[in-house]
């Protein structure tokens, strides 16, 4: 009877799991070359790309599976679909696919790139962002407050109908993959705020605010760019990306979360109090944050940093400024900042074709290593296959060099009178005498 019941609940299990794999699976279409011919004009869809030798692109299809159940759930009008890049070669290349996995979101005939981290809920906020309106209205303070409390940053057009407002939508036709971008009344906004001028537009962040002013701030474009981030943050590898089109160098702290220590906390807090403190002198120039490991840097700099460490990135062009000395209190850290900021201390790596060929020299070795010390005996068989595929290029390439030069050798010179222009005279020949110079009649 019990080995009955024991069975009952096996089936019963396994019938729910099966049951909730296909019911999350029905949220998630899988897409072919014919999408393009049925999709509806009005209809927003966001799509994975996948291919299925990526390991990344099968770590992220369980999420993804998630993101459509969730969407369905909240009535939301985004579809999600999925497509295997490597059969439909073509759907892929029409959305400019170049890695995996690759998420894009499509609305009217504009295609969105996510750049973000391949998180549930960091792709949840992009399709939320991306769908809805791309300025949405603050019609109370009741709402404003709220709006505030759940973004640290937010961009905000006080006025009515204007130019500037028509470059505000523009731009945020471009940058809302990165940013919500809002509207108000003046009457909306908290009583602190003073605008000298109207329609304007705000940022508000770090518990204050800034006005645009097209004079000393540039084109709206590159001043949102510049300003979409809170002044200190922790940072990832995708935020790092993200920051390189900001124009900001970014004075990092790269620490140990998981075990921190006394110096990684004194590190952090330390790289915070000057951003806070002295935010009216650098947050134009400067961006500030940690990273949790040194994973990337070591990659970046190609040499082991012990942590905690200071080091403020050029992330434009893959450059770097490290500390002349070791930065253990606030006026040395100052002190370093004031030097990269007023040239004394020199940028050091870049993105030149020497720097990637060593950046990726040095990736390797790295990887080689891991793979020694976590499983040697794939490490060494992966050293002799591309030890052996290396050898038989090189001897390939020596053969067919020794074999052009062997027949260029053996080829018979070509003989015969070869006929001059008769209205072109050579330098070779003397205008009065006509005799032909040495070199003619050692040929002849």
């Amino acid at each position: 009877m019990m080995a009955n019941n024991k069975f009952i609940v096996m089936c019963t299990v396994s019938l729910t799991v099966l049951f909730s794999i296909a019911t999350v699976s029905a949220f998630v279409e899988e897409l072919d070359d014919t999408f393009k011919d049925t999709r509806k004009p009005d209809e927003i869809w966001l799509i994975g790309f996948y291919a299925p030798w990526c390991t990344y692109c099968k770590q992220l299809d369980p999420v993804w599976y998630e993101i459509g159940a969730e969407l369905k759930n909240i009535g939301s009008p985004v579809n999600v679909g999925k497509v295997d890049a490597d059969i439909h070669t073509s759907f892929a290349k029409e959305f400019r696919v170049t890695d995996y996995p690759a998420i894009k979101l499509l609305k009217d005939d504009l295609k969105y790139t996510y750049r973000g981290p391949r998180t549930k809920d960091g792709i949840l906020e992009f399709a939320d962002r991306v769908s809805g309106p791309l300025v949405r209205s603050l019609p109370s303070q009741q709402v404003f407050q709220n709006v505030m409390s759940r973004h640290g940053v937010l961009f905000v057009y006080v006025g009515g109908p204007s130019d500037l407002k028509e470059k505000y939508i523009s731009v945020a036709k471009e940058m809302i993959v990165h940013t919500y971008f809002f509207s108000a009344a003046r009457n909306i906004l908290p009583k602190t705020v003073t605008l000298e001028d109207y329609p304007a537009v705000a940022v508000f962040k770090d518990g204050t605010y800034f006005l645009y002013d097209e004079q000393q701030d540039g084109d709206l474009t590159s001043w949102i760019n510049r300003e979409r981030f809170l002044n200190y943050l922790p940072i990832d590898s995708y935020t790092l990306y993200a920051m390189g089109d900001t124009d900001k160098l970014v004075v990092l702290a790269v620490v140990e979360e998981k075990t921190p220590t006394k110096e990684s906390i004194h590190y952090k807090t330390m790289v915070k109090r000057v951003a806070t403190e002295y935010k009216d002198f650098y947050s134009r120039e400067f961006q500030f944050g940690h990273m949790d490991g040194n994973e990337y840097i070591n990659g970046l700099i190609m040499e082991e940093v012990s942590m905690p460490f200071i080091i403020v990135l050029n992330m434009s062009n893959d450059g770097y400024f490290l500390p002349p000395n070791k930065v253990e209190t606030k006026d040395q850290l100052l002190k370093f900042i004031d030097g990269v900021l007023k040239g004394r201390i020199k940028s050091q790596g870049g993105n030149g074709f020497y720097q990637r060929f060593i950046r990726m020299a040095f990736n390797t070795k790295t990887t080689l290593t891991i793979i020694f010390t976590k499983a040697p005996l794939l490490g060494i068989f992966l050293v002799f296959v591309f030890g052996f595929v290396g050898s038989t290029f090189c001897y390939v390439l020596y053969k067919t060099c020794h074999i052009v030069r062997s027949g260029m050798k053996d080829e018979e010179p070509i003989t015969g009178e070869r006929e001059e222009p008769n209205q072109v005279k050579g330098p070779g020949r003397d205008k009065k005498t006509k005799k032909k110079n040495p070199a003619e009649k050692k040929a002849d």
